[in-house]
């Protein structure tokens, strides 16, 4: 499927992804749905490596999923198995078989507990996943496994995806500098809670699973949670962060603290990266849109309203036709089931205020919001007028190619 799509004109390049001290990454072809490609990916950390994680809330969710929350009651992580083309979801206990089967074969060969070792499955839904040939291909992947391997991991783990993935920062602890490296997939079935979305982080950091885990809840709150491509959730989204332990800093206590808070902030940025890396590789995407919402009674009040624009086909289309239509942004704020008066609510597109007090701008000259639709990225003003809550929200345009990649997904 992704070798035959064109790239995203919204792509952003691979950066150069450097080694985390305490991980070794690599790829293999296992053959499990594609050929002549890569689609297993296998990761190995050192021994005392912390983990966090964050699942799709889905209720449907793959049988990977309920394996890595299961195992993240541990705290531990020794390896990471994700393959490509097949999700694992909604397949019984064949699926259960087939995480426990992929585990048992991870832990044999980096020697842990099967707990130790976390899973990602994404691809088609409903499909028995060929384990067999999975673990198969593992003991070769695992005799190849190098500090370098990030690039092609970020290709292993793709579906539908155009481009790779990938971001790295840099935090101070004390006065040690530590990396965070990580890449994602996702180009559809993409909304909150997160999406056919898969990231995977790793940092050389010594921190507790405790403060790891709540740095993380938040960081995807304030990012993948914050996107959507096509307002649908997927069965297997995952984030999870491995900490290794391997750079020399001062110890971290349990609670995290004010020692973490330059890690927190780089975590975050580079969480909100890959989420927008994801929308810009939106299933046909053409546009990338940032939805800024202020003025409502709450934060939240604000989150939803953003959300209910940028999950709107009619304002996504719009924006797809390149068609100034004002009207479609209103309706969206309405629909949206939070406070908001129609005489109070201004709504501005690159800028420019188009409606405010119940109508049309006096003097509105459409020149200037024309020219901005016509652009790669497109940015939407609202200020309900209500109160002090603000929330932003990213998504893309929603053209024929949605249609042609969703239409054709399993042939």
């Amino acid at each position: 499927m992704a070798k035959d799509l064109p790239v995203s004109p919204l792509a952003q390049e691979l950066p150069a992804m450097p080694p985390v001290a305490g991980v070794t990454l690599g790829v293999a072809a296992a053959g499990i749905r594609y050929k002549g490609r890569n689609d297993l990916t296998l990761m190995e950390f050192t021994p005392g490596t912390t983990v966090a994680g964050v699942f799709t809330r889905n209720k449907c969710p793959g049988a990977p999923v309920d394996w890595c929350r299961a195992a993240l009651k541990g705290g531990r992580a020794r390896a990471l198995v994700v393959n490509a083309g097949n999700a694992n979801v909604f397949t019984g206990k064949p699926g259960r078989d087939a995480v426990k089967a992929t585990a048992d074969a991870a832990a044999g060969l980096v020697g842990c507990k099967p707990r130790e070792v976390f899973l990602a499955s994404t691809g088609v839904i409903g499909e028995t996943l060929p384990h067999e040939k999975l673990t198969a291909a593992l003991p070769a992947l695992h005799g190849t496994l190098a500090a370098d391997g990030w690039g092609e991991a970020a290709r292993g783990i793709m579906t539908t995806d155009t481009f790779p993935k990938g971001c790295v920062r840099t935090a101070r602890i004390g006065e040690t500098e530590v990396t965070l490296a990580g890449i994602a997939k996702g180009s559809g079935m993409v909304a909150p809670d997160m999406a056919t979305m898969l990231c995977f982080i790793a940092t050389d950091a010594k921190i507790p699973a405790a403060a790891l885990q709540a740095m993380l809840a938040k960081g995807v709150d304030a990012s993948f949670n914050r996107t959507t491509v096509d307002s649908d959730t997927s069965t297997s989204d995952t984030v999870l962060v491995f900490a290794t332990g391997q750079a020399k800093h001062a110890r971290v206590p349990a609670e995290g603290g004010k020692m973490l808070k330059d890690f927190a902030r780089a975590l975050n940025e580079l969480l909100l990266d890959l989420a927008l890396q994801v929308v810009r590789d939106g299933e046909g995407a053409q546009k990338l849109v940032r939805i800024d919402v202020t003025g409502a009674t709450t934060a939240r009040s604000a989150q939803k309203i953003a959300m209910a624009i940028a999950n709107s086909p009619l304002v996504k289309t719009a924006i797809a036709g390149e068609d100034a239509n004002w009207g479609r942004i209103v309706m969206a704020v309405g629909k949206a089931g939070e406070p908001a008066e129609r005489d109070l609510l201004s709504v501005a597109v690159g800028g420019t205020w188009m409606a405010r007090e119940g109508g049309v701008v006096p003097g509105y000259d459409e020149g200037p919001v024309v020219t901005h639709m016509k652009g790669r990225e497109i940015e939407i003003a609202v200020d309900i007028g209500l109160g002090k809550g603000r929330a932003t929200a990213w998504t893309c345009d929603l053209t024929h190619g949605y249609i042609d990649i969703n239409g054709s997904y399993r042939s």
